[in-house]
């Protein structure tokens, strides 16, 4: 995945209680997330306006409807029952930090999706997920010192690589780079993953700790290889497009419920399928927006952006939002 690719107005005013942000460097030193976007940066390139991870993406809106089950979970406001659905913004992308990825190629995998729930107190809260259901490190240093392996890891490298070494030292990591990610249909169909984990606390003070998992209604339909072939560079977001104008894309917003061995603070593993799921509410995308290049630039989507009733269980939900906002101010000065 990874390995192949190392040889290839925005709004500030967000109003996000909560936030889960990593703590930053001394004066003069490079915080840890700025160290982990020059790192990403070192792999995928820099590209003038773009994410420095799932550059190439496209924007679309919705609703969410909670489930009668939602509020047993969590007091959040986004998950009580009400007369009108809740709005949302959704991101599709594919993975690496390359805006201009073919979506054939074989690393444009695993996709992405984000969701931005706007309550009716203009707040917003976020989901970041993606394909795969796992992370390929455990920590936020981690992620950084995956991608300095792989920029350091040239065809011409002695051997073994500094990205042989990562993998041979990290057993998970290994997996997930060799892990196949089948190129989907749509991006409306596939499942996604919140690989980090979350406390949740309903109105009585019982706290939960779970997953979130994005299930298509419609199920989950990958192609052949043969297939792909016959695809152009574009063809999701060409297909999402034309997807939603003849009708709703659905999805189910599921809570994987922790059992009481499983470990929240790695999400380099996945829980047994065998766990309790809750059914949190329906998201329906119903259009997708006119100028997806001018809205991208408008958002930014952050796995720590939570409001009352919803903690951050896992410590990386610090280091990723807080390399988000480093990726954010960096486009910003750029585009």
């Amino acid at each position: 995945m990874w390995k192949s690719l190392a040889a290839m107005p925005i709004v500030f005013s967000l109003a996000i209680p909560a936030v889960a942000v990593a703590q930053e460097a001394p004066a003069g030193e490079k915080s840890q997330s700025e160290q982990t976007v020059d790192a990403l940066n070192g792999v995928f390139g820099v590209h003038p306006g773009a994410r420095a991870a799932h550059a190439k993406g496209i924007v679309l809106e919705g609703t969410f409807t909670p489930s009668a089950s939602a509020a047993a979970v969590s007091k959040a406001a986004h998950l009580q029952k009400k007369k009108a659905a809740i709005p949302v913004t959704v991101r599709f992308s594919d993975g690496p930090g390359v805006p201009t990825i073919p979506d054939t190629e074989p690393g444009a995998g695993p996709r992405g999706m984000a969701v931005k729930f706007h309550l009716p107190d203009k707040s917003v809260t976020d989901i970041v997920a993606h394909s795969f259901n796992g992370f390929p490190v455990a920590t936020g240093a981690e992620v950084r010192d995956l991608f300095l392996a792989i920029a350091a890891s040239k065809p011409d490298s002695p051997k073994p690589t500094a990205l042989d070494t990562f993998l041979s030292t990290h057993p998970a990591t290994k997996a997930f780079v060799e892990a196949p990610k089948p190129p989907p249909v749509s991006f409306g169909t596939l499942a996604y993953f919140g690989v980090n984990a979350f406390k949740f606390t309903n109105g009585k003070g019982v706290a939960t700790f779970g997953r979130y998992q994005l299930q298509p209604v419609g199920g989950v339909k990958v192609l052949t290889s043969e297939q792909v072939s016959k695809k152009g560079p574009d063809y999701l977001a060409e297909e999402i497009r034309d997807r939603v104008r003849r009708g709703p894309v659905k999805f189910k917003l599921l809570l994987q419920v922790a059992g009481p061995d499983d470990k929240i603070d790695d999400p380099t593993i996945a829980w047994p399928d065998s766990r309790k799921k809750v059914e949190l509410g329906s998201l329906v995308i119903t259009k997708a927006v006119k100028d997806s290049h001018a809205a991208e630039k408008q958002l930014l989507f952050m796995p720590g952006a939570l409001v009352s009733g919803i903690e951050a269980a896992d410590p990386m939900i610090a280091d990723r939002s807080a390399a988000y906002i480093v990726s954010l101010s960096r486009r910003a000065k750029t585009q």
